[in-house]
């Protein structure tokens, strides 16, 4: 029983990892690269990244996902 529940939070995770990547089409952070402190000044640099997600890997997670929903949590005879 455990592991049926197991393959369907994954199952779900992956169809909504696929609907967000085909959403918002990739992600962002923010990386501090460098840090100076002189006395009570401190100093540092941000920058911004932008990974994209192709379109493609949105649609295998979701095919993926709903694979899982279907035939993963079949019984074995």
């Amino acid at each position: 029983m455990k592991e049926m529940d197991a393959i369907k939070i994954l199952a779900i995770g992956l169809i909504a990892a696929g609907i967000l990547a085909l959403a918002y089409g990739g992600f962002s952070y923010t990386n501090t690269t460098r840090r100076a402190k002189l006395g009570q000044i401190e100093m540092s640099v941000k920058h911004k990244h932008r990974v994209k997600v192709p379109v493609g890997v949105g649609v295998v997670a979701i095919a993926a996902g709903g694979g899982l929903l279907l035939f993963g949590t079949s019984k074995k005879s």
